[in-house]
């Protein structure tokens, strides 16, 4: 991030200096130095006064799923889909840490608990590595974990969807069926490309992996699957998985009936589900509120950082410059230019990507509700910020050999960009 901040203050210095040099003064227009000097203080006051503004949608959306959490939603899913994951992890054990771990991180992401996600993703990488005979060497298993976190079905892209109110949206929840859909595309191609890749990335001589399912207790997938405690049969994970894909058509379809539903109906849906499982919902919403609190106040640096960098690029002229000399390639293809530095800061950073996406939905010539607010808000939503989570699990069990996990999580990120412009373009238009 330190490169691509550094890049974007330089291009857009030089690119003003440049018109500065060249300007011929005009009545009532502003030099070029100056208008950038004056977008740079706006750009950092509006960073504080959107943070604020999001401070009271992250502790409302917060708390809701701090409400569900202490109901056990996350265990009910991890049940839900363990049958699943024994047929995708066959050399993990089906009663082995590695595989609840990386259940309950999944689950997690579906919700869109972020912070919840990756001490359970930290844990799952730890526990794979006690069953890998190379260490420092990625494994199969490895490998694929990462490419569908990247790339995890999300049912609800809370963040997102709590900034987008924060910017006025008539329709903040509208992303759902789009998110779905794009989240879904890319996950499968997450799946697909790992088990492509890992045939074009053998583990180096002398590291053969070894087959740790043998270790685990005999019939242990027939085990797991009909103890009730540690999953559901496999036909309600099948049921509900095909649930899931029926939803997708009829979120699209009628996506513009539903959305005002969506958030009256996840509040009520959620604290009833809570005081169904006894949970004290009125403490637990406070407790996870405090959290929203926290997370809100502490992205203000970041937006900072960022709306500044972009304000300065805009202010400068380079992003216009940019924008008209690729949208005659990407937007017969549904990427407006304007959507452009959100595809390719996605992967890079989630903090840069998250202040791109709110220059664009706060930008009154934008909007949330346009197509490219629609589409902007959509890739934050379905994607990740790859580079970033490759490097903190990886990095927590000293694994340098990362072998074909990188190529399947990118592949698995152009996936959910791909997707995200189709389920757009059909819903909403251009």
């Amino acid at each position: 991030m330190n490169i691509v901040f550094l890049i974007m203050v330089g291009t857009a210095f030089a690119f003003a200096a440049w018109r500065e040099l060249t300007w011929l003064p005009v009545e009532g227009q502003s030099a070029p130095m100056q208008a950038l000097s004056t977008a740079m203080i706006q750009a950092a006051s509006g960073a504080v006064e959107l943070a604020i503004g999001l401070v009271g949608v992250m502790t409302l959306f917060l708390g809701l799923m701090k409400v569900a959490e202490a109901g056990g939603l996350l265990a009910i899913l991890a049940r839900l889909i363990r049958p699943l994951m024994v047929r995708l992890f066959p050399d993990v054990p089906a009663d082995h840490p590695a595989m609840g771990a990386m259940i309950l991180n999944l689950s997690a992401n579906a919700l869109g608990l972020g912070n919840a996600a990756t001490p359970f993703g930290i844990r799952a990488m730890q526990e794979l590595e006690k069953l890998n005979s190379r260490p420092g060497t990625a494994t199969n298993a490895m490998a694929l974990f990462l490419a569908i976190n990247t790339s995890s079905v999300t049912l609800l892209p809370t963040g997102v969807i709590a900034l987008r109110a924060a910017a006025g949206s008539a329709d903040p929840a509208g992303i759902l069926p789009t998110t779905l859909f794009a989240t879904i595309g890319s996950t499968t191609i997450a799946i697909l490309a790992a088990k492509l890749y890992r045939r074009m990335a053998p583990v180096p001589s002398g590291a053969e992996q070894t087959t740790p399912a043998q270790e685990a207790p005999p019939h242990a997938d027939a085990l797991a699957a009909d103890n009730p405690q540690g999953a559901y049969p496999l036909w309600v994970s099948l049921t509900a998985l095909a649930g899931l894909a029926a939803a997708i058509p009829l979120a699209v379809l009628y996506g513009r009936s539903i959305s005002p539903w969506i958030i009256p109906g996840l509040m009520v849906g959620f604290l009833a589900f809570g005081a169904m499982r006894r949970v004290r919902v009125y403490e637990s919403m406070v407790e996870g509120g405090k959290e929203g609190f926290q997370v809100a106040l502490r992205i203000i640096p970041y937006l900072v950082a960022i709306l500044v960098a972009v304000g300065m690029l805009r202010a400068s002229g380079a992003m216009d410059a940019l924008v008209n000399l690729l949208t005659p390639l990407t937007g017969p293809l549904g990427l407006p230019g304007e959507a452009l530095p959100m595809a390719l800061m996605r992967p890079l950073s989630g903090s840069g990507a998250y202040g791109i996406l709110a220059a664009i939905i706060n930008d009154p010539a934008v909007g949330p509700d346009s197509y490219t607010g629609y589409l902007v808000s959509t890739l934050q939503g379905s994607t990740e910020t790859t580079f970033y989570v490759l490097a903190i699990y990886f990095g927590a069990v000293q694994v340098r050999r990362i072998r074909h996990a990188l190529a399947a999580a990118l592949t698995a990120d152009v996936a959910g960009v791909v997707c995200a412009i189709l389920a757009c373009l059909y819903l909403f238009g251009r």
